[in-house]
């Protein structure tokens, strides 16, 4: 949105300024709406986990502002005269499922015809407007926490270059991107949680680097605590990477810090994209380890303390 003028709107609460997961808007002293629309590109061949993946990855934007879901619109092009109509199905049907199972309602949408598949939707939600939470609310003293691992990028680029079988795929990473972020969030809002946002496209270097910039502050990263998929890192030494990774690198080039001795390899995993990444969600470290026994306790297989808010001059500091 660079260039454009930011809305004047009283009543817009949250907007491009601080490049948040979504929109929120007050309609009343006690609701406001949330607004995000997201699509993606195949990660996977399989139609049906391609919906449940892009669908997760769409609602997670209402769950990162601390909100619930409640409609759903199908964003969708599709190549009809070059691919199979069932496989536009079964991608709606994953769709389907993953809005019922957040909650929501599937309410219709909007179909053209492309080159190359992409589906996603375009989300509304609800949040007490007292209630809202954005990526620039971290405070000097404050955890992060991370609610899934890393690394999903280069093994969906593995797959395609037949470096990692499709099934080691489904068995270890696939579950985890199709999972909702929302019993995360729902577990979080019960702790002082000061912000929140989702690990997606510019990977946990960008978002981390979104998260300082907004609350003005500096996050010290541990690497060792960061959790990676399986064989995330073996892909890369493998010579496989994604086409996000320099631009990612070089959007925070200007205010990243390395501190630790890495590969290339290692360091490649800061800039993995994600899709359908998990929460990074900022509270006082003194309810830090509370917050992780919670989360893991509302079945989640990953929530790890990955790093810390500081007072200094925003930037990342890899440690």
């Amino acid at each position: 949105m660079q260039g454009l003028a930011p809305p004047t709107d009283p009543n817009l609460l949250v907007g491009f300024e601080t490049a948040d997961d979504a929109s929120v808007y007050r309609l009343t002293d006690e609701i406001a709406m949330i607004n995000t629309v997201d699509f993606i590109t195949p990660p996977v061949d399989d139609p049906y986990w391609f919906g449940q993946i892009s669908a997760a990855n769409s609602i997670s934007d209402v769950y990162s502002m601390g909100g619930r879901p409640l409609t759903a619109l199908n964003v969708v092009m599709f190549p009809a005269k070059h691919l199979d109509m069932g496989m536009l199905k079964e991608i709606l049907h994953g769709g389907h499922d993953k809005v019922v199972e957040a909650g929501a309602c599937l309410v219709g949408g909007h179909t053209v015809d492309d080159e190359e598949p992409k589906y996603g939707l375009c989300v509304n939600g609800v949040v007490h407007p007292d209630r809202i939470i954005t990526n620039a609310g971290g405070k000097p003293g404050d955890a992060l926490i991370l609610t899934k691992p890393l690394g999903s990028g280069v093994l969906f680029n593995a797959v395609r270059s037949g470096k990692l079988p499709f099934r080691d795929l489904e068995r270890d990473t696939l579950p985890s991107l199709a999972a909702l972020n929302g019993p995360a969030m729902e577990t979080a809002l019960k702790f002082d949680l000061h912000a929140a946002t989702d690990i997606t496209g510019f990977g946990i270097a960008g978002h981390v680097l979104e998260m300082a910039a907004g609350s003005c502050s500096r996050v010290i990263l541990s690497y060792d605590n960061l959790p990676f998929y399986n064989d995330a890192l073996r892909m890369y030494q493998k010579g496989e990477t994604t086409g996000s990774n320099k631009p990612n690198r070089k959007l925070v080039a200007d205010c990243l810090q390395i501190d630790k001795n890495l590969t290339d390899h290692e360091e490649q995993l800061l800039y993995d994209p994600q899709t359908s990444g998990g929460l990074l969600l900022a509270v006082p470290d003194s309810q830090a380890a509370e917050l992780i026994a919670a989360l893991k306790a509302a079945g989640l297989q990953t929530a790890v303390k990955v790093g810390e808010v500081t007072e200094d001059p925003y930037g990342i500091i890899v440690v």
